[in-house]
């Protein structure tokens, strides 16, 4: 059995985030698959989807080492052609990447306790972000 849920959200530039687990849950409860798996990808390559410990310290953590991996006012050939200032957030994007695949059993995702999925928007103004959600599993019924 397949299934493909879509949901839609606005971030704010640079690393502005979402929790947005309870929605990937929906399109899981949605599916009727009670083990399998769920393919989370975000749509684009300015953007990353992770899992995290939603929770301030840990995001700014996040945030400070993707910084230091790809700086803004680094060099990127990417500006030299196309002159949009956004060179940092594909690599950004690249680094942290645009899908996670997350096994589900008896119908529930399986993350630990302090694990969240979370969208991220590494450009450098506000976007609108979508994630595909495929889930593809057995019913059980």
């Amino acid at each position: 059995m397949t299934f493909t849920g879509r949901i839609s959200f606005e971030l704010p530039a640079e690393f502005g985030h979402r929790d947005v687990t309870p929605e990937v849950a929906t399109v899981v409860r949605e599916s009727g698959v009670r083990d399998g798996l769920a393919c989370v990808q975000l749509v684009g390559s300015t953007g990353a989807v992770t899992t995290i410990e939603y929770e301030s310290g840990a995001l700014a953590d996040l945030r400070r080492a993707v910084e230091q991996l790809a700086p803004v006012d680094a060099h990127y050939e990417h500006n030299e052609r196309w002159h949009d200032g956004n060179g940092f957030s594909h690599v950004r994007s690249a680094l942290l990447k645009t899908g996670i695949a997350i096994p589900i059993l008896d119908g529930e995702l399986q993350l630990g306790t302090w694990q969240q999925v979370v969208a991220i928007n590494m450009d450098n103004r506000d976007r609108r972000r979508e994630l595909v959600v495929v889930v593809v599993g057995d019913g059980g019924g």
